[in-house]
């Protein structure tokens, strides 16, 4: 398990991304900063993770011209394979959605921070979501 985040590590990322943390993330955050499995897969990224890649998909002019826009979504974590999870920002959902990075679909996984992770820990494979 990794050290918690600090309370004005968090407030900057909400800051910098123009959207607050989903407070189930931000709990989460504030015990541990990520969470990785056995395998290495990055379930719940760390808040520095959280930050570069949001930013660096809402910035990138190629991903423009090939994909929806991502300014709705927040990113925080990937199946090892290429697709990333995220929770929809605007409006305001505790719901999980896997972005398939192949098709561009956006894809319901999890009513719940807490079901994505009982179902992706308990998972033996990067498509446990399928």
């Amino acid at each position: 398990m990794q050290d918690p985040v600090a309370p004005d590590a968090l407030a900057a990322v909400e800051e910098q991304l123009g959207q607050p943390l989903p407070e189930a993330l931000h709990q989460l955050l504030l015990e541990t900063d990520g969470i990785e499995t056995d395998c290495g897969t990055e379930v719940a990224w760390t808040a520095n993770k959280i930050l570069e890649e949001n930013r660096s998909v809402r910035s990138n002019e190629q991903f423009r011209s090939l994909y929806m826009p991502f300014d709705a979504l927040m990113f925080f974590g990937d199946n090892g394979g290429g697709d990333q999870f995220a929770f929809v920002r605007t409006p305001d959902r505790d719901d999980v959605f896997v972005w398939d990075h192949e098709t561009d679909s956006r894809i319901w996984v999890a009513s719940s921070l807490e079901q994505y992770l009982r179902s992706a820990l308990g998972s033996d494979g990067d498509d446990w979501y399928r």
